[in-house]
């Protein structure tokens, strides 16, 4: 019996070609009758590293050429990091899926000098120690609590990143914890961030696999695939970006957790903040409630902080194209 092709759109770096095969594994292993092939897309995110993607736009960078090929029905899913994901889709395009979540939080890295970290921990660097990293949500809050450090853009893959640090470039750098472990370089994390100290990219972690809406029989492939808490914690925190307005790259944090109350019931926390770009103004709240009313959750949260003057921090960071400011330099 010939197996039915199924097409699975994605980019080509290490970390999105390990998720896709994992969800081709996953796919292939709960239906014999479809053989799951992988369609590398180069994004305009892919393209430009010479250039901080704050100062590009930010939304939609890593999959609108993927959405593209849904569109144009030349795949049948695309799988996505979900921090990459704007909260607004293409018409005829959703989220099928949203599998699983990694560690959320952010991982600080540096290098290996004698088989031990040359800086054992955030609170041990040296004043003034110059930072890895793009995104403007880590560098608030990093510059919130050391101002006195030096933050450079760092882009390209992980394996780009961890050399240059060997390299020397970098006296350390910030990357999802998530990825770093999903690609077994574990090892390498110096020191794991708590959410208190660095709250996490909205939906970071997590793995989202969109399709056409039309398609039946995709869709009906994915319902196994989706983790039904992880989606309730993370549509929380696209449903409080969404009420920002915020992209990809902004200063923009969130995250949300199920925890168990008395008995089996349980309740949706979220926690989200909004930085200044110079990282002296963190407007930071939280909500509590079930968890049906995700959505109405993040959104609540969203008004709460726009009362306490995100709106105009936000403002300001458009107004002056997201990255031209003290403290992140080309």
């Amino acid at each position: 019996m010939k197996k039915r092709k199924i097409i699975i759109a994605t980019r080509g770096s290490k970390l999105a070609l390990w998720q896709a095969e994992w969800v081709k594994s996953q796919l292939e292993k709960n239906n014999k009758d479809i053989a799951v092939e992988l369609k590398k897309i180069k994004t305009t995110g892919d393209k430009i590293l010479d250039v901080p993607l704050a100062m590009v736009g930010g939304k939609g960078l890593f999959v609108k050429e993927i959405e593209d090929v849904l569109l144009n029905k030349k795949a049948d899913l695309a799988v996505h990091s979900m921090k990459d994901v704007p909260t607004d889709l293409p018409e005829g395009l959703h989220l099928s899926a949203i599998c699983k979540r990694e560690d959320p939080r952010d991982a600080f890295i540096t290098s290996i000098q004698n088989s031990e970290f040359k800086i054992k921990n955030f609170k041990s660097l040296p004043e003034g120690a110059h930072i890895g990293t793009s995104s403007l949500r880590r560098i608030c809050q990093l510059l919130n609590k050391r101002p006195d450090l030096r933050i450079t853009q760092l882009r390209g893959n992980l394996d780009t990143r961890l050399r240059k640090l060997d390299e020397g470039q970098f006296d350390a750098i910030i990357l999802a914890a998530a990825g770093v472990k999903r690609l077994g370089l574990e090892t390498r994390i110096t020191e794991i961030f708590p959410s208190s100290m660095s709250l996490p990219a909205i939906g970071q972690g997590a793995v989202g696999i969109e399709c056409r809406v039309s398609d039946e029989f995709t869709n009906k492939l994915l319902k196994k695939l989706n983790h039904k808490p992880t989606s309730v914690c993370v549509r929380a925190e696209r449903a409080f970006l969404k009420k920002l307005e915020g992209g990809c790259q902004v200063p923009i944090g969130a995250y949300a957790r199920l925890t168990m109350l008395k008995g089996k019931n349980s309740s949706l926390v979220i926690e989200g903040l909004v930085g200044s770009l110079d990282g002296k103004t963190l407007i930071k709240g939280s909500r509590r409630g079930k968890p049906e009313d995700a959505e109405l959750l993040g959104t609540k949260l969203a008004e709460a902080l726009l009362l306490k003057g995100a709106g105009e921090i936000l403002a300001e960071v458009y107004g002056k194209g997201h990255a031209t400011y003290a403290g992140i330099q080309p």
